[in-house]
């Protein structure tokens, strides 16, 4: 099954299902949590083909000036919609100098909102915990606010943290597409940073490395920081996984 869902605006859309855990038992269920760039662009054959996949909950991981500037997704009664601003401290990559290194430079970033955002960020695993039905997270781009959540919803489910780094790096399939429709809100000119758009694994490996230093691990830090307690992990190993067929 192809992980990235083709839509004409959303460049950054992907079922998270498929994943093995660690024990090898389970396997997260395919067409049960998405992940995505802005769901502000959706529109005519997108939202048919958006409301086709069944979603009953929404998570917006954005600033509410992105919304207000950008939108949101539309209304509809089928699901819920969150808005959860998991970063605090806002920063424009774009307008980051060459010198300015990709891995280093995010890694520090998405540590900050690991403990800026825990707030945001415990309520986001605890709506997906306890909702019913497939659910879809994003913020703009679909790379990292949604790839930290990603990246903690996934390890703590049981998936190994190499697949979780796997999964952030799929997000540079859509690089050239984001970087068109930055250029396109732009006139036309480049970002200055290089690094903009882009998902090495190294960003990723980074992060998780920080936080072991820190919390000896991300699980470590669920449940340090957010008080993640082994009755969340149960009830998201519930709703996201299947046993491996025999």
């Amino acid at each position: 099954m192809n992980r990235c869902i083709p839509f004409e605006r959303l460049h950054n859309f992907r079922d998270m299902g498929g994943y093995t855990t660690e024990d090898g038992g389970h396997v997260v269920r395919w067409g049960r949590l998405f992940r995505s760039d802005s769901l502000g662009k959706l529109r005519g054959e997108d939202w048919d083909r958006f409301l086709g996949l069944g979603i009953r909950t929404v998570i917006d991981l954005r600033y509410p000036w992105e919304i207000d500037g950008k939108g949101r997704v539309p209304e509809h009664p089928s699901f819920s919609y969150h808005n959860l601003s998991v970063e605090h401290r806002p920063y424009d990559q774009a307008a980051l100098g060459p010198d300015v290194e990709t891995g280093p430079y995010l890694a520090e970033r998405y540590l900050e909102v690991a403990h800026d955002g825990a707030e945001e960020l415990r309520r986001a695993l605890e709506v997906l915990a306890t909702g019913e039905g497939p659910a879809v997270f994003h913020c703009a781009s679909g790379k990292d606010r949604t790839g930290l959540l990603a990246a903690l919803v996934l390890v703590l489910v049981g998936v190994a943290e190499a697949d979780a780094v796997e999964d952030f790096t799929l997000t540079g399939l859509a690089t050239e597409r984001l970087l068109a429709d930055w250029e396109a809100d732009h006139g036309g000119r480049r970002p200055a940073w290089p690094g903009y758009g882009q998902a090495p694994a190294e960003v990723m490996r980074l992060f998780l490395a920080g936080v072991a230093e820190r919390h000896g691990s991300l699980r470590g830090y669920a449940a340090d920081v957010l008080g993640v307690d082994d009755e969340l992990v149960a009830a998201l190993r519930t709703g996201l996984l299947e046993p491996v067929p025999a």
